[in-house]
């Protein structure tokens, strides 16, 4: 690309995203476009099959509002945020995903990785690595000085806190891009917001922290209620938690079996497998391409255990069905777990295998030191009862069983709470 052009980018969501030469830079690297195979939404394909948008457009449409927010910030607080302050925001906009390991964070799992780290730890020490090349081009562009300052706006310890909360907060680009674009892909219809309202109603307070004035409630109402039900319908959908146990509970196996000797894999996913000082090139060597390549042969091989849960991925036959029961708690569940492992006993099933629990544990709205701040102080919790309707986190069980237990299971549990 010649110098002093710069590109543009259609989007679904955003329509025209225009990269100038210096994102152009950090977007062609190859650890940038390694995001093109991590989709957005690990497993959500499986329910919803046109989400398979993935972590580099995504990556994109953040630093793409994280633009705009800025423009809109220097109109109303006018030199609160520096020029140099503010490229580093869209660097950071931009590079909030690069740590993600495939089916992002589905596989973020000491169970599977030999060297387990969360993403944002990854997406550091990717950026540390003297050898890599996205670091290199950001040294080219803003120098130790500037990376040192693009890790304290990541990390919220730079002293303004507006630069961190723009990148990462309860009302930050990442989710602004994430709610559009995961609505739009999954073909959900769960509300909506105007993401532009929400902008015109954002300052800078004297404090240094983004605040919203009173004209803004109602969008950023809309707004969290649109992420409250995506949680519930999309993000926490049941066969989305089963299909990821499928895949989390086929490399376990392998893990057990590469170890053990008995089965041969790819050298990269060998690799993830078994090396406890996985480097960061072998890392990023790391995709959803490969881990579906491996799934696919795991499906037909003669190891039981392996060719079923990657079987179950290939072709959805015998999948296990949820128990129909609302909210299950803990206490329900282990009330009910004895008489349930002995249904499946009876019906020739192994318990151990074959009763599978998901944990979906979400916080809700978090107010005050994490929350969204009014103008006048305020925390939106205090000027709005449906903000204040949505505080309580979700915290419950799902559990899938074989078809053929799935009432008798129900049962006992229905059973186990009228005892409580």
């Amino acid at each position: 690309m010649a110098a002093g052009h710069d590109r543009v980018v259609r989007d679904n969501v955003h329509r025209d995203i225009v990269l100038d030469d210096d994102i152009s830079r950090l977007v062609d690297t190859r650890t940038f476009q390694r995001l093109r195979d991590i989709k957005q939404l690990a497993t959500c394909h499986y329910v919803f099959p046109t989400a398979t948008h993935t972590r580099f457009v995504h990556s994109l449409g953040a630093q793409h509002l994280a633009g705009v927010l800025l423009e809109h910030l220097e109109a109303v607080n006018p030199g609160r945020i520096t020029p140099e302050d503010a490229r580093l925001v869209r660097y950071a906009a931009l590079l909030h995903d690069i740590g993600h390991p495939p089916f992002s964070h589905a596989l973020e799992n000491d169970r599977v990785f030999a060297n387990y780290h969360h993403h944002e730890k990854w997406g550091k020490m990717i950026l540390e690595d003297p050898d890599n090349d996205l670091r290199q081009a950001l040294i080219e562009l803003v120098g130790e000085d500037g990376l040192a300052r693009l890790f304290s706006i990541l990390d919220g310890t730079c002293e303004l806190p507006v630069l961190n909360e723009i990148v990462s907060s309860q009302l930050d680009v990442d989710r602004l891009d994430y709610l559009m674009r995961d609505q739009i892909n999954t073909g959900a219809k769960i509300g909506t917001f105007d993401v532009f309202r929400i902008f015109r109603a954002l300052r800078i307070g004297e404090d240094g922290h983004l605040m919203v004035t009173r004209g803004g409630v109602a969008e950023v109402e809309s707004y969290l209620m649109m992420r409250y039900h995506m949680y519930h319908n999309v993000y926490f959908h049941k066969m989305n938690a089963l299909t990821t146990a499928y895949v989390i509970r086929a490399l376990v196996r392998a893990r057990e079996l590469v170890l053990d000797g008995t089965l041969t894999v790819s050298v990269r996913m060998n690799r993830m497998l078994t090396d406890e000082n996985l480097s960061v090139k072998d890392y990023l060597a790391l995709t959803d391409s490969l881990i579906h390549a491996e799934l696919s042969a795991f499906a037909t091989h003669d190891d039981r255990l392996l060719s079923k849960w990657a079987g179950m991925l290939a072709s959805r036959s015998g999948m296990h069905k949820s128990v129909r029961v609302r909210n299950l708690t803990e206490v329900a569940y282990w009330g009910a777990r004895d008489t349930i492992e002995q249904i499946l006993t009876d019906a020739g099933h192994d318990p151990e295998e074959d009763m599978i629990t998901t944990r979906v544990s979400k916080e809700g709205y978090r107010p005050y030191t994490d929350g969204i701040q009014i103008e006048d102080g305020r925390d939106i919790i205090e000027v709005s009862e449906l903000v204040a309707s949505i505080t309580a986190p979700l915290n419950h069980i799902l559990l899938f069983v074989p078809e053929d237990c799935r009432e008798a299971a129900e049962n006992a549990i229905h059973e186990a709470m009228a005892g409580e």
